[in-house]
């Protein structure tokens, strides 16, 4: 059974604009690129021809992975009402007891996380010690750097 790939509404849509410009843009260029390179004669000395080929493979598999996402996407609707535990599209505000501060992350799924957005995967070990808890929860999560623990203080849309 092929893996699903949790994701929003506006994931796959930057999923399917990624594809679009890959296959209409990118891959133009690419080819181009191998054209003139071509041009300068002999293949077995040619750099700019090796690496016109590392980016098309590159590319391609890029075009390969974003269709198997959009094909296995399992899009997670808006939480309706006021939610009560921690899903896939909600936001969390939990309290680190160790550093003492308080971190916002959006749960998405593995194909929109992004840590400079805040946006963590429910696959990520912090991800899964949150996944159904609810307000005043306190969860204890096995991350690389170590063991964190945090309280969730709030959860919203």
């Amino acid at each position: 059974m092929a893996k699903t790939f949790k994701m929003t509404e506006e994931g796959r849509i930057k999923l399917e604009e990624e594809l679009e410009h890959l296959k209409n843009i990118t891959r133009p260029e690419i080819a181009e690129k191998i054209k003139i390179a071509r041009g300068y004669g002999d293949l077995s000395e040619n750099s700019e021809y090796d690496e016109a080929k590392n980016e098309q493979a590159k590319t391609e598999a890029r075009i390969v992975d974003i269709e198997n996402m959009l094909k296995n996407a399992e899009i997670i609707t808006d939480v309706k009402g006021s939610p009560k535990k921690v899903v896939v599209g909600v936001k969390v505000k939990v309290f680190d007891e160790e550093f003492g501060e308080e971190e916002v992350y959006k749960i998405v799924g593995s194909t929109e996380a992004n840590p400079l957005e805040q946006k963590i995967s429910d696959e990520s070990p912090v991800g899964k010690a949150l996944m159904g808890k609810k307000v005043g929860d306190e969860v204890i999560v096995e991350a690389p750097g170590g063991e964190m623990k945090l309280k969730i203080v709030k959860i919203s849309k």
